[in-house]
């Protein structure tokens, strides 16, 4: 027998919800977030589910739930290991070379100067070249042992050139990286420094700081938020490189440039392994949303001291 009497109706869906704790107001932008909602949940939904499934292009009669058989091979191996290592050497020294190098152009842009306008505008272009053509750059016009600036500079020295991408794999995929991302920390940490107050400067000035002493004792304390958001950013994109790896290394030589997401090609592109990428990318999702939680916690505990 219904609990509701003949005169009253019973509750409309949205008056369900609602009592739930859950509140629908649409909007204008209801739909858009609907599309974004899809965007992201049907391809994590395909890739999960491929992670658990036997699925071989180069043999479709290879098929079913495969549980944990791609995990457990993964994890047995030792490319993934490698890979995860890579990752974290590569975002890693980055991260810390362009913080650094980053904060010292800050400074030094932040002083006027003749030229300054132009020096500006040279030192952000190459974070609008793609990395793509900035990998074939520096492996072609800079580092070609042969025919390479540095070779030719080196050979001009008297020394012995050196072939960057055989002898110093990771050493040069970290050095095309950090030219290519070194202006976005400029950028930030320059626009962080304009807004330093000018009569905290005159006051420390005026107590005798000296350059150094200014530099530690006020810059570095202005410029932890900023420091904070860089290091954020760099290291949520810098964990998904791929094209500077393929153009140059490929992967090589042997596991020396491989990180998660060449390995992910790899399995899918080269071995046509699909259940074996799908299951590295879920590995390499983890591993992202596990630093992105770590930083985004970070910037808000400083936003918040400050």
């Amino acid at each position: 027998m219904s609990t509701y009497s003949v005169t009253q109706t019973p509750p409309s869906w949205k008056q369900r919800l609602s009592q739930w704790g859950f509140v629908f107001r649409p909007s204008l932008v209801t739909p858009s977030v609907l599309v974004l909602v899809l965007w992201m949940i049907v391809p994590l939904s395909m890739t999960i589910y491929f992670s658990f499934s036997r699925y071989n292009l180069l043999n479709p009669a290879l098929s079913g739930f495969a549980g944990f058989e791609n995990y457990e091979f993964l994890f047995s191996g030792e490319e993934i290991w490698v890979s995860i290592l890579n990752t974290l050497v590569l975002v890693g020294s980055v991260v810390l070379l362009t913080v650094v190098l980053g904060t010292l152009l800050a400074v030094l842009f932040n002083e006027k100067f003749w030229g300054r306008g132009i020096a500006r505008v040279l030192a952000i272009s190459p974070f609008f070249v793609m990395p793509t053509v900035s990998a074939l750059l520096w492996k072609n016009m800079l580092m070609n042992p042969v025919y390479g600036l540095l070779s030719w500079l080196m050979t001009s020295l008297g020394m012995e050139p050196i072939d960057w991408f055989k002898d110093f794999p990771m050493l040069s995929v970290v050095m095309i990286t950090t030219w290519e991302w070194l202006p976005f920390a400029l950028l930030i940490l320059l626009t962080a420094m304009q807004s330093l107050d000018e009569e905290q400067k005159k006051a420390a000035r005026i107590d005798g700081a000296g350059p150094i002493r200014f530099f530690f004792n006020i810059t570095l304390p202005h410029l932890h938020r900023a420091i904070s958001v860089v290091v954020m950013i760099e290291t949520i994109f810098l964990l998904n490189i791929f094209a500077e790896i393929y153009t140059t290394t490929a992967g090589g030589p042997g596991l020396a440039t491989t990180n998660l997401a060449f390995l992910i090609y790899k399995q899918a592109l080269l071995e046509f392994d699909v259940g074996m990428a799908s299951a590295g990318g879920i590995i390499s999702v983890i591993l992202a949303n596990i630093v992105a939680i770590f930083l985004v916690r970070m910037v808000a505990k400083n936003l918040k001291e400050t």
